[in-house]
């Protein structure tokens, strides 16, 4: 058999991993103590427990998918109902690792350590994105404690592309020509652009419209995505949103008055815009040009 198949499933066995990392960190994010995320007050490593009987889990609870299934999505413990969150965090996450490997990097057809740390910095970015998703649909907020940490390591990884195996002459030389930067201006000026485009509505209705987070979370996305792939993303969000809006307010669940998180949206149209961007622009160009 095909070694790729192997290399496949591992990797989407990974993402299931992540994933149900992932839902230990939005969990612990809800309970307040976010700087003790993973460590206990008095010292050592603070396993998982269920969040409604306090019962500390063993490893057999804790394997990803597979456990919700042979427990019946209840914890063997209470007995009470496991959320449906922690299958599909976990499922999501390991189709969205594959994905970002099998589409963005073809690491067989052309290996190179720069491919595969940015492969490592697509991962790390998208698990970020996925516990604002998750923790924005529920709680209705995008929290500090994720969203900075992305900016950073965003801003990092730009400034390594700068210093990348293609630029050395920026190193031996010592000095710097706009050529060189344009790995880091191209996402800035995209990150700022976005940025100020929620500010401005924002501003305009007062808060009611959008959040502070969410125009945090638009400069993680300009950084992501650059120029010209954030476009697609904002316009993906804005007409997602709308159609889920107007869905929900036809189907009574929700009125015009009634909050609706848009960070889930975002977030979506980002992932859109990581597989589907340059099919998007070269489909609306040929549609303009038909025109």
């Amino acid at each position: 058999m095909d070694c790729t198949f192997f290399f496949n499933l591992f990797i989407f066995l990974f993402g299931l991993a992540v994933g149900s990392f992932l839902n230990s960190v939005i969990y612990r994010l809800q309970t307040g103590v976010p700087h003790q995320l993973f460590f206990k007050s008095g010292g050592g490593f603070e396993r998982s427990y269920c969040p409604r009987c306090q019962h500390t889990l063993n490893w057999q609870d804790l394997i990803p998918v597979l456990s919700f299934l042979i427990l019946k999505g209840r914890c063997r413990y209470c007995q009470k109902p496991i959320s449906l969150q922690y299958p599909l965090v976990e499922l999501l996450t390991g189709l969205i690792f594959l994905s970002i490997f099998n589409f963005q990097f073809p690491i067989f057809n052309e290996f190179s350590i720069f491919n595969f740390l940015k492969l490592i910095y697509y991962w790390t970015i998208s698990a970020f994105l996925i516990v604002i998703f998750v923790y924005d649909l529920k709680h209705y907020i995008i929290p500090d404690k994720i969203i900075y940490p992305a900016i950073a390591i965003a801003v990092l990884y730009h400034l390594f592309e700068i210093l990348n195996f293609s630029h050395w002459n920026l190193i031996r030389n010592w000095k710097l020509e706009i050529g060189n930067l344009q790995p880091l201006i191209n996402p800035l000026s995209s990150a700022f652009l976005a940025s100020l485009f929620f500010l401005l509505i924002v501003l305009i209705s007062r808060g009611k419209w959008m959040g502070v987070g969410d125009i945090k979370l638009a400069f993680l996305m300009g950084l992501f995505l650059g120029w010209p792939n954030i476009l697609v993303a904002l316009f993906s969000a804005f007409f997602i949103g709308a159609i889920i809006g107007i869905g929900l307010i036809i189907s009574g669940k929700k009125t015009l008055k009634s909050e609706i998180p848009f960070g889930p949206f975002l977030v979506t149209a980002t992932f859109l815009a990581i597989f589907f961007g340059q099919q998007i622009i070269n489909w609306y160009s040929t549609l303009f040009l038909l025109q």
